[in-house]
C-alpha cells in the first residue's frame, strides 16, 4: 500500500499545493486563513513526509517539524498570548520544511531517466514549492520587521498578499502594486526572482532535453 502511494508521490503533493494556493476562492475568507489553510499545510506536509519516505532519518526529521506544526496550531486555537511568537516559530518550521522537500523534488527530478506524467508532476511541484518558500521569507521578515512591505490593501489578509507577491516575483511579473521598502525586503525579492529564474533555466530545461531524447 505504502509503495503505490509512493509512487504517486508528486501528484499528492502537487495538489495539496493547489488546495493552498486557491483555497480561499472557494471558502469564506477568515475560515479559510484561520482553520483550513493551516490543516492545508499540514496535510501538504503529510504529502512531503511520503516524498522523502526512502531516507529514514530525513522522513523522522520532517515528521518532527510536522508535529511542531501541529501543536502551534492547536495552541493557536486556544488563543494562547503569545500568537505572534507561535505564528513566526511556524512559519520557521514550514521554511525549513520546504528547503528541504523542494531540494528533494529537484534532486528525484534530476536523478529521473525517463520522463512521464508523475516527473511532470514533481517539475512543477518544485517550482510551487519555490514561491512557498519564498512566500515564507516575505512573511517573516514582514513579521520581524513590520510595514517591510508597502501597498498591502486593508481588504486583504496579510498572508494573501505576500503569498501573491512571492509569486508575482518569482514568475519575474512585478505588477509594483506592492513594494519592498526595506533593504531586507529588497534583497529578497532579488532571491525570489534569481531562484525562480534559475529553476526554469536548468531544472526545466534538463527535464524537456531528457523528454527530447526519450521521444527520439
Amino acid at each position: 500500500m505504502f509503495k503505490k502511494l509512493y509512487t504517486y508521490r508528486f501528484e499528492f503533493f502537487f495538489f495539496s499545493q493547489i488546495a493552498i494556493l486557491f483555497g480561499s476562492l472557494i471558502i469564506p475568507e477568515e475560515l479559510f486563513e484561520n482553520i483550513v489553510s493551516p490543516v492545508l499545510f499540514e496535510i501538504n506536509l503529510l504529502a512531503g513526509i511520503l516524498l522523502v519516505s526512502k531516507k529514514e532519518k530525513l522522513m523522522w526529521f520532517l515528521t518532527v517539524l510536522l508535529i511542531i506544526s501541529a501543536f502551534i496550531f492547536g495552541t493557536n486555537l486556544m488563543e494562547n498570548k503569545n500568537q505572534g511568537f507561535l505564528n513566526f516559530l511556524r512559519m520557521i518550521t514550514y521554511f525549513l520544511f520546504y528547503i528541504i522537500v523542494t531540494y528533494e523534488i529537484i534532486s528525484q527530478v534530476w536523478r529521473v531517466k525517463v520522463v512521464n506524467t508523475n516527473v511532470i508532476f514533481g517539475l512543477i511541484s518544485g517550482y510551487i514549492a519555490l514561491g512557498l518558500i519564498g512566500f515564507f521569507i516575505c512573511i517573516s521578515i514582514e513579521m520581524a520587521h513590520p510595514n517591510s512591505f508597502e501597498g498591502i490593501l486593508a481588504s486583504t489578509t496579510l498572508t494573501d498578499s505576500l503569498m501573491y507577491y512571492s509569486y508575482v516575483t518569482l514568475l519575474t511579473i512585478g505588477y509594483g502594486d506592492i513594494l519592498p521598502v526595506t533593504q531586507l525586503a529588497q534583497k529578497a525579492a532579488i532571491l525570489i526572482g534569481l531562484v525562480g529564474q534559475i529553476y526554469l533555466v536548468i531544472i526545466t530545461a534538463i527535464v524537456v532535453g531528457k523528454y527530447i531524447n526519450q521521444t527520439k
